[in-house]
């Protein structure tokens, strides 16, 4: 479905609460109905229900939460998330929620309409992303020399979202900051479902800016249930600690690396490569099903002639045929650079989570960079 006029959302949404209404009792009512006297039922100390909106949000969100909530996740496997709208069955799901946990940045294109349909006004939102300096989309990822990043601050406000610190990551050579105002209303225009509205979504790909992303999950938890606040405090240092072992690994891999520059299917690996000061060549823009035309497919192949690139990366969740060609035609090889947008089925019965699929990207960057 696509979710193009807010009253089609509406009802769709109306029709949702009905459904998930009728058929519906309290345990206390059922006990009532089987035995005709109203007893009360001894319960376990509930767990939050949270919902996130796609892979990395559950993994980091899981890691906090432990075993003081159950974490599902929107978009299923093997889907590729820039693509996905929600169900009448997920916006159910949204509307009995105690937290959302989700990205920002304009990654979930349909998040403001759905969430301004919500009756649940204690729902707790936490946008990950609060507080990062965002890139803009199309800017940082051109191969050509002059070509650098605008830094953006990401900061703007929900209602019941957890506080966050302003993060200010700074590098010498680094693109400026600008003070940016998100307007999602403008996001969310029609015609623009998969519109990231300028921005690069992708921070969950440099392992620093995930810590950053870990703490804000942290910070609505505690605001969801205080009384953990110390227990989800303890699992988040735990995980981080994780996070900081990888991004340390990072930096000391491309220290003396031959090259810095590599060529990648779409433009997901910007605050990659701007934290470890590598040069991302993409040869689609910031989505995924997003069609390179053909002077980007020439200017590419010539990047990768002129450099001597011999590797160029695809992904596990969308094609690789456009990578495949351009490898033929400069005859370089094809690896793996998963933008761990989702997992496949075949990752997930492996055991395979953001750590080790990040430590898989980082042997194949270590491969390509020594070429």
């Amino acid at each position: 479905m696509k979710f193009s006029k807010k009253a089609t959302l509406g009802l769709l949404f109306s029709l949702t609460l009905i459904v998930a209404g009728c058929g519906q009792k309290s345990a206390s009512d059922a006990n009532t109905a089987s035995t005709g006297t109203s007893v009360p039922v001894e319960t376990e100390t509930a767990k939050l229900n949270v919902q996130v909106s796609f892979y990395p949000m559950y993994e980091f969100t899981k890691n906090v939460a432990g075993d003081l909530a159950e974490v599902h996740t929107l978009v299923p496997a093997g889907m590729e998330p820039h693509d996905w709208e929600p169900t009448p069955q997920d916006i159910a799901s949204i509307e009995k929620a105690d937290v959302l946990v989700y990205n920002g940045a304009g990654m979930e294109s349909w998040m403001d309409q759905v969430t301004g349909s919500l009756s649940n006004a204690s729902l707790i939102q936490v946008e990950a992303s609060k507080g990062i300096n965002l890139l803009e989309g199309g800017e940082h990822d051109h191969h050509h020399e002059d070509s650098e990043a605008t830094e953006h601050d990401h900061d703007h406000d929900h209602a019941n979202e957890a506080t966050t610190e302003q993060h200010d990551h700074v590098h010498a050579d680094e693109a400026t900051a600008e003070e940016h105002d998100h307007d999602h209303d403008a996001e969310a225009e029609e015609g623009h479902d998969h519109d990231h509205g300028g921005l690069d979504p992708h921070v969950w790909l440099s392992p620093a800016l995930a810590v950053k992303e870990v703490r804000n999950i942290e910070a609505g938890l505690a605001q969801a249930a205080p009384e953990h606040a110390e227990q989800f405090k303890q699992n988040a240092d735990a995980y981080i600690a994780q996070l900081e072992s990888l991004d340390q690994d990072f930096k000391a891999a491309v220290t003396d690396s031959k090259r810095k520059d590599f060529i990648t299917q779409h433009a997901a690996f910007g605050y990659l490569a701007k934290e470890y000061g590598l040069q991302q060549v993409p040869i689609a823009g910031l989505s995924p099903e997003q069609e390179p035309s053909a002077a980007q497919m020439a200017s590419v192949i010539d990047f990768a002639k002129e450099h001597q690139v011999k590797t160029i990366f695809f992904e596990t969740l969308v094609s690789s045929k456009v990578s495949e060609t351009i490898a033929s035609e400069v005859g370089a090889k094809t690896a793996v650079l998963n933008p761990i947008e989702g997992l496949t089925e075949e990752e997930i019965a492996a055991g395979m989570d953001y750590i080790s699929v990040m430590r898989q990207n980082l042997e194949a960057l270590k491969l390509a960079l020594n070429e």
